[in-house]
C-alpha cells in the first residue's frame, strides 16, 4: 500500500512484525467458549510517529469505563474476521476509515484479561499505518476523548509509572504509562509494551 511504501519507518515496523506471519482476517472458532475482540494500534506518519489512544466514557455497564484504551471492541457475527472487527470499531468510534487510509502492518500477541472478575476473552491487536493528514474525532457516546501520542513520549522514562487501582475490598498497583494526565494500564499497557519492544526506532 502507498502508506506503507511512502514511509520507511512503516517498512521497518512491517518487517519487525512479519515474523508472526501475515495479517489475515481470521474468524473466531465458534467451538471456543470465550468472548472475541480486536483493537487497532493506529500509527500516524507525522514527523514524530504518533499512536492513537482513546479515553472511554464513564458507563456503569462497561468494565473499562473511563479507561485510556485503543479503539476496538467485540467481534460481531457480521464481521468477516477479527481484522474486520478492528477496522469497523475504529471507524465507528473515531471516524477513521482504515479500509481507505490504513495500511495493515502486522499483528501483536493476543492478550486476555487477568482478572477473574471478567469473562473469558481474547483480544487481537492489529497495527495499522495511516498518513499524517488523518485526524479522527469522537464519534459516539462510548468515547470521551481522542489523543494522538508521540511514540517517543511513551518511550521516555517520565512516561513509565504506576497507578493504584481500587477494587471492591482491596487495591493494587499496576505499571502504567502517563499520557495526557491519564494512566494507561492493564491490557492496553501490555499491548503497548509489546509494540514498543518490537519497534526499536
Amino acid at each position: 500500500m502507498s502508506t506503507l511504501a511512502d514511509d520507511p519507518r512503516f517498512r521497518v515496523l512491517y518487517a519487525s512484525l512479519a515474523s508472526d506471519g501475515t495479517v489475515s482476517d481470521e474468524a473466531p472458532d465458534p467451538a471456543v467458549d470465550r468472548m472475541e475482540a480486536a483493537v487497532a494500534l493506529v500509527v500516524r506518519a507525522t514527523e514524530s510517529l504518533e499512536l492513537l489512544l482513546i479515553k472511554r466514557a464513564t458507563h456503569e455497564a462497561d468494565p473499562w469505563s473511563g479507561h485510556m484504551a485503543l479503539p476496538g471492541g467485540r467481534w460481531e457475527p457480521n464481521d468477516s474476521g477479527l481484522l474486520h472487527t478492528a477496522k469497523r470499531e475504529t471507524l465507528e468510534e473515531t471516524g477513521i476509515d482504515l479500509e481507505r487510509h490504513g495500511a495493515p502492518l502486522g499483528r501483536l500477541v493476543d492478550v486476555a484479561p487477568m482478572s477473574a472478575r471478567l469473562p473469558p476473552m481474547r483480544i487481537a491487536p492489529f497495527v495499522f499505518g495511516v498518513p499524517a493528514h488523518v485526524e479522527g474525532a469522537v464519534m459516539n457516546h462510548e468515547l470521551e476523548s481522542l489523543h494522538w501520542v508521540p511514540i517517543d513520549q511513551l518511550r521516555s522514562p517520565e512516561a513509565s509509572t504506576t497507578v493504584r487501582v481500587h477494587f471492591s475490598g482491596f487495591s493494587k498497583k499496576f505499571p502504567s504509562y502517563s499520557v495526557a494526565e491519564e494512566h494507561v494500564w492493564g491490557l492496553t499497557h501490555r499491548i503497548l509494551t509489546d509494540f514498543l519492544d518490537r519497534f526499536p526506532i
